[in-house]
Parts: C-alpha cells; structure tokens; sequence
C-alpha cells in the first residue's frame, strides 16, 4: 500500500482497542491480523484473522460513524436470517461502542468461495453450469423473498406500503441535488420524461416482503468448483418493500448485448454472460415466477426504475468530482454515463426495448 493508503487504513482502526475488545468478546490468541479489502464502494470490509478463526468485520466509510452506512442494521437482518434457508454468513457480534474503532461495527465469519466479478471462473464455463448458475441466482433471491419476516422478528425492519413510490421520489431528489452543480456543466437529455413517466406508472400494489436492496451476481458467493451460492453479501441497502424492484435492479445487472455490458463496462458489464448457457432475462423472470408464485407484471417499469437509480448514483459521483470532493478515476466517466443510462431507461419507457 502506499503511504496515504497506510494512513487511511489506520484511521479505520485502532488495532490495539480492537485487539482488546475482542480479547474480551472472544477470548485471548496468539495470532491477531488485519487486513483491508479494497473491493466495493461502500461499508469498508476488512479481513480480520483472530487465532485459528477467519473473520470479516464491517464498518462506515470514513473516520466515524456519522453517516448513512448503518452497519449495525445489516447485522440485524443478517442475525435474524440465521436460521431459515436464506444463505446468509454466520454472524458473530455487533459492536455499538464506537470508542473501539472510531465507528460502529460487527464481526462475522468469513467465508470461503468465488465471488464473480470482472471473469468468469474457468469451473463455470460450461453450458450447464452457466445456466445453473442463473436458476442458482433465482432460487437465492426467492428465498429472501418468501422468507417470513414477521416470524423471524423483522416485521419493523421497514415500511412496505407505499415502498414504491418513495423509491421513485428518492431518486428524484437525488438527480435533483446532483443538478444543482452538474446542469451548469452538461445537460442530461430526456431526465424530465423519464421522471415524469416513472411518477405516472408506479405499480398500485405489489407484495410485500423483505428485498436486499443490491441484488446481483457479484453480490452472492458461490462455492468453489460449483455453481451452488453459498451466501448473499452486502445486506447495508435491505429492508422491507416491493420485491420486483430487488428482481428489475438484478435483471438491469444480466446483459444480453454487447451493447449493455459497454454502457457498465467491468465489473457491470460482463460479456461472459452473453457466452452459450447463460439464461435470457425472459428465462430467468419465468423461473421466478415458477418459484415464488408471484406474476412479475410491470416488468417495464421495474427495469427503467433500476436504471434511473443507477443514473442518479452515476451523476451523484460526477457532482463530488466537480466539487473537487472524490479522487475516484471513474468518477470523471460519469459525465457520459448518466446520460448513457438515462438514454437506455427513455427507450425501455418509450417500448422501444423490451424491459
């Protein structure tokens, strides 16, 4: 790592607190490591050997806890996973003391597996296991979506009524915040028709269950050697809500084009997936039918509102990067990207793709 890198990874811990708290927790070792994992963008994850056990622990972005990341609620739902069949990591501890680290965390076990992220593993690539690897995906997110949350204790985890709609007006007024700076730099076309669109066609009604929030391939963890998931990671964006807006974001991340996997490029756009034995996103919405007994009507709907999400997020980025405030190299990317997405959601509204 370089001398920065160095410096802000120990900002994210203070290994003598650390190593105190959990001598206290979980007992005294002789061996005690810590490593940061630079994949994601989002709750820092760094890899924590305590003795002969392998440990991930979770934390905010940044030096305290004074953000939106609440770590402690992805444990929340995680720990109330598990015992049903969702596949979830073990949990081990939460940790609200944030004298320890600077922050609020919680500590699970580590898993061991393959995560597909910009290449497809040389085991997978094989017809049958490809396919397998989409009925895989799907029998997974039916569990999250069949799961009942009440008996398990999370039936205060969220609102679902009118889940939908706030969805909608969230990211509204997240393109709005990001326009407040980034209109003067560069117009974003057709923004105000999909906008408009989406507000007028929100789905009346939908099931209510529990939705993960960022559900997609490199979001689960697969065993190794087989197309079996063994856990769904990233739980921080889960609550309770409309369970087609988990299947839309998911279908939005299975391209079926080169085209698609340009506008994403690595590790969203995958060309892999176009390869023979890979499910067509019609396959893989009748399966899920099949699975969960739910019929996946405003399909249209649900794929432009995952890519006006993605949008928002691109042009948040390229606000911070002309604020000065992100030294992120794919933020000045975004200056094109959100009109790319937006563009894409304008054809998916107008019917000129099939969503």
């Amino acid at each position: 790592m370089s001398d920065g890198d160095n410096e802000f990874f120990d900002r994210l811990v203070d290994w003598d607190r650390l190593e105190s708290d959990l001598e206290s927790k979980l007992g005294p070792v002789d061996e005690f490591e810590v490593e940061r994992h630079l994949g994601g963008q989002s709750n820092e994850t760094l890899f924590v050997t305590w003795g002969d056990r392998e440990l991930v622990l979770r934390r905010p972005p940044g030096e305290t806890a004074d953000t939106a990341h609440d770590v402690l609620r992805e444990y929340t739902v995680m720990e109330a996973l598990q015992e049903t069949s969702v596949r979830v990591p073990t949990t081990v501890l939460p940790v609200e003391d944030e004298d320890v680290i600077g922050s609020e965390f919680y500590l699970m076990e580590r898993e061991a597996g393959v995560v597909i992220r910009d290449e497809e593993p040389t085991q997978f690539a094989k017809p049958h296991r490809c396919e397998a690897i989409g009925h895989e995906l799907i029998d997974t997110l039916t569990e999250s979506h069949t799961v009942d949350y009440e008996a398990i204790g999370l039936d205060e985890f969220g609102s679902p009524a009118g889940f939908t709609q706030r969805q909608v007006d969230r990211w509204e007024s997240q393109y709005e915040w990001a326009f407040e700076v980034t209109e003067d730099d560069r117009p974003v076309p057709h923004i105000d028709e999909v906008t408009a669109w989406l507000q007028a066609n929100v789905p009346e009604e939908h099931p209510h269950t529990l939705v993960h929030g960022d559900y997609k391939l490199d979001n689960v963890m697969f065993a190794s050697g087989t197309p079996e998931i063994t856990a769904v990671l990233d739980w921080e964006l889960s609550t309770l809500g409309d369970p087609f807006t988990d299947l839309g974001w998911f279908l939005t991340f299975w391209p079926e084009t080169r085209a698609e996997t340009d506008i994403f490029g690595s590790p969203g756009g995958r060309e892999f997936q176009l390869a023979e034995g890979y499910l067509s996103r019609d396959e893989l919405v009748e399966y899920y039918e099949s699975q969960t007994g739910y019929a996946f009507r405003n399909e249209r709907f649900y794929r432009a509102l995952a890519i006006y999400k993605i949008g928002a997020l691109s042009e948040m980025f390229y606000r911070r990067y002309l604020e000065g405030n992100a030294d992120n190299e794919t933020y000045p990317r975004m200056e094109e990207r959100t009109v790319t997405l937006v563009n894409w959601a304008c054809r998916i509204v107008n019917g000129e793709e099939l969503a």
